[in-house]
């Protein structure tokens, strides 16, 4: 379970608390747990500060905190503090990534069987898709629609999501994708085979939680050798 640590403080020496932290981020290279750490200051209070450290596990917390590096900035970190810092520790019971939801929600919408929805819930009227297959980019609901549709009538197919990474308004999902053709694609006729590829595809979000861009990377070249497109060059 994800553990957090809230530590809350007041100072006047903010800039030399971050240079602190900049040191034990340095000197602890290797042997910190901590994966993430954010900073905030009180808007209504600029004293007041509030440093938020996540780790994986209470038990790599503690581990993080019986470094000797980790002992040494804590002291350095008191002194800079006008008083006496608080710590709350927190077991992590609910961490949603939402647009990471949107994304795999997409993916999964654009594989189901049956008609296309109208997907105006998932991706914004003026989206832009930039995929290296095609020579210009798609603009627009309705033209992303219509490359979804063409996909669809080639293929069914299914998405499995292989990793996501999330950062502020984009999405970074790594992909396998399976299919079987069923209609022509590319010019190339129907051959009924069972084809597969892996790709990346990076979502960009508005402020609505729809999509607003996507870059896509994928195997193109694997897919139409597996549909027979490059047996004349091997020959």
């Amino acid at each position: 379970m994800t553990f957090v640590q809230l530590i809350d403080c007041r100072t006047s020496r903010l800039d030399e608390m971050n240079r602190l932290m900049d040191q034990w981020v340095e000197q602890t290279k290797g042997k910190r747990t901590a994966t993430h750490a954010v900073v905030g200051k009180d808007r209504s209070d600029a004293s007041h500060v509030i440093e938020i450290v996540e780790f994986p596990s209470y038990e790599e917390a503690m581990r993080n905190s019986n470094l000797p590096e980790t002992d040494r900035i804590y002291r350095e970190l008191v002194a800079l503090c006008d008083e006496m810092p608080t710590f709350t520790d927190l077991d992590v019971v609910r961490d949603e990534p939402l647009y990471a939801a949107q994304a795999r929600r997409f993916f999964d919408t654009v594989a189901l069987q049956g008609p296309l929805p109208a997907l105006n819930d998932l991706i914004a009227e003026h989206y832009h898709d930039h995929d290296p297959a095609n020579e210009q980019d798609t603009l627009g609901l309705d033209n992303m629609r219509r490359e979804i549709e063409m996909w669809r009538r080639a293929f069914d197919f299914t998405f499995t999501i292989e990793d996501q990474i999330t950062q502020v308004d984009r999405v970074c999902t790594r992909w396998s994708w399976n299919g079987i053709q069923k209609d022509e694609f590319m010019g190339l006729p129907n051959t009924g085979r069972q084809v597969s590829m892996t790709g990346t595809t990076v979502f960009r979000f508005d402020r609505d939680g729809k999509i607003l861009e996507g870059w896509w990377q994928y195997d193109q070249l694997g897919l139409l050798g597996q549909l027979g497109a490059l047996d004349a060059l091997e020959t």
